[in-house]
């Protein structure tokens, strides 16, 4: 129930209760949350003194009724069915009275504990995007005070083409996976400081290449709209996804790969930095955090330098930054770009020298949203220091330079048919590129362009409802050293 509703329940509760003792519902409209308090408070102890007042009514009853009794013993005949009859309908009275405060007391108490549940627990949701988080991640922000429950989850069936050589080469088999459930559980301790955590169950089980881990904990200190704090496990504010990535939130299945192999998402890091709204739709978030460790990079990429503040080594840290503009004279077009700077070498040396492994990333993206158009469009380039010295203690290609792309295009049709109906079906169609291989060091191979990709995709998102998703979609990837197997995938998403 919205929390603007709450004043008025507690009036029509509060009038229920104490019906002529004075209290009018309009005086008892809290205007903060320490008013409703004083006011319930006062309530309870109206209703304390409508109970003492019955009690001492039963008392001088039983001294009356002792007077009847004393009557009746003289013989007096009309005196004891006159007192008899005056003492049935003075209990009778004084039950129907104290059954009905009693009445009046429990649905206020009902009342009550229905809007504390409401005040720290909404039963309704508003889904947005806020402070850089998913819209199931940003409920934490619009609650009173108190406990916030959210989370989102994903599963999907993959059918690889049984018809390519690549797949009959390697055998592989079709797969089916809850990819993950997510769990939010955030607490505002008041209006300014508050906790965020992100828990994730990967893969259904920590038996099978499964585990559990922290997406994030954080600690925000919202101190002015143009410049808050926040400090812990953060998502790094790069590409489109790694910070808004539930389910519902994105056609296909699988998220994009250049934002899995060029933007390493999930990408997570500790540590603190500032965030806020400097115009109207200009927002920033900027943070020093823990560098990324080199040791782990691949001819793939940068995903496994990720270490996930799981005693991750400290001897070199980032910078990351990021500015969005939600344009108010372009209603529904958003355009962006990040950044993200600092060593990776965590004190690694080889042959004697220090290897700094200056990593460097850079992205833009647009979005775009008209009627029932979506448009999403994102590039990303990146370059790793001492490319060389690495490859040669990994025995792999360690790129010097890398880069990615994607386009995507979806439309909702379900306004083409119906203005009345509400759910959502949307095509869409992706196209990506990317090269973790751009540019390798003297002497190293690129595996005859293995690690050029380009992958085209296209689907259905259907959503009956806006936090529940069935998606299928397909996807054909190529490389210039030959063909990669095709997917066709089934899932559903939710978030809550």
């Amino acid at each position: 129930m919205p929390l603007k509703k709450q004043p008025i329940i507690l009036s029509v509760a509060v009038a229920l209760a104490l019906g002529g003792t004075g209290v009018e519902a309009k005086k008892a409209k809290p205007s903060s949350i320490d008013e409703m308090w004083r006011i319930i408070e006062q309530q309870q102890k109206q209703i304390e003194e409508l109970k003492s007042r019955i009690t001492q009514n039963e008392s001088a009853g039983g001294k009356s009724e002792s007077g009847h009794s004393a009557i009746a013993a003289t013989g007096d005949k009309t005196g004891s069915v006159s007192s008899n009859t005056a003492s049935q309908s003075s209990s009778a009275t004084k039950k129907s009275a104290k059954s009905e405060v009693e009445r009046k007391t429990d649905i206020l108490s009902a009342e009550v504990d229905a809007l504390k549940t409401q005040l720290y627990i909404p039963d309704k949701r508003e889904y947005k995007v806020q402070y850089g988080y998913g819209p199931a991640a940003s409920a934490v922000y619009r609650v009173n005070q108190g406990l916030s429950l959210g989370g989102y989850g994903e599963a999907v069936y993959t059918n690889f083409s049984k018809s390519d050589s690549y797949v009959k080469d390697r055998n592989l088999k079709d797969t089916a996976n809850m990819l993950r459930g997510v769990l939010y559980v955030g607490y505002k301790f008041n209006d300014w400081i508050i906790l965020n955590n992100e828990l994730e169950f990967e893969h259904a089980s920590t038996g099978k290449s499964g585990q559990v881990s922290v997406e994030f904990s954080q600690l925000d200190f919202l101190l002015n709209p143009y410049a808050n704090a926040r400090a812990g496990m953060s998502l790094v504010p790069m590409g489109i996804i790694n910070e808004i990535h539930e389910g519902p939130t994105f056609h296909g299945n699988y998220r994009p790969e250049v934002e899995r192999t060029i933007i390493p998402s999930t990408w997570r890091e500790i540590g603190a930095g500032m965030f806020g709204e400097l115009a109207p739709g200009l927002q920033y978030r900027m943070y020093g955090m823990n560098g990324l460790n080199a040791t782990g990079f691949t001819s793939g990429g940068i995903r496994d330098g990720r270490q996930n503040a799981s005693k991750a080594v400290a001897e070199d840290l980032a910078f990351t930054g990021r500015i969005d503009y939600d344009m108010p004279f372009a209603p529904g077009l958003l355009a962006g770009a990040s950044a993200w700077v600092g060593n990776s070498g965590q004190g690694f040396e080889y042959a004697g020298q220090k290897v700094d492994a200056l990593t460097q990333l850079y992205e833009g993206h647009l979005q775009y949203h008209w009627r029932g158009l979506e448009m999403r469009a994102l590039g990303a380039v990146g370059s790793i220091g001492n490319a060389e010295q690495l490859s040669l203690q990994r025995k792999q290609t360690i790129g010097s330079q890398n880069y990615g792309w994607y386009t995507e295009a979806a439309y909702n049709v379900i306004p083409l048919f119906s203005s009345e109906i509400t759910h959502y079906l949307a095509p869409f169609f992706r196209y990506e590129a990317y090269n973790t291989l751009a540019e390798v060091p003297d002497g190293f191979t690129d595996y005859d362009g293995l690690y050029n990709r380009w992958i085209y995709q296209a689907g259905l998102t259907y959503k009956p409802i806006e936090n529940v998703a069935v998606k299928f979609d397909y996807r054909n990837f190529n490389s210039e050293a030959g063909k990669l197997p095709d997917e066709y995938n089934l899932g559903v998403a939710f978030m809550y």
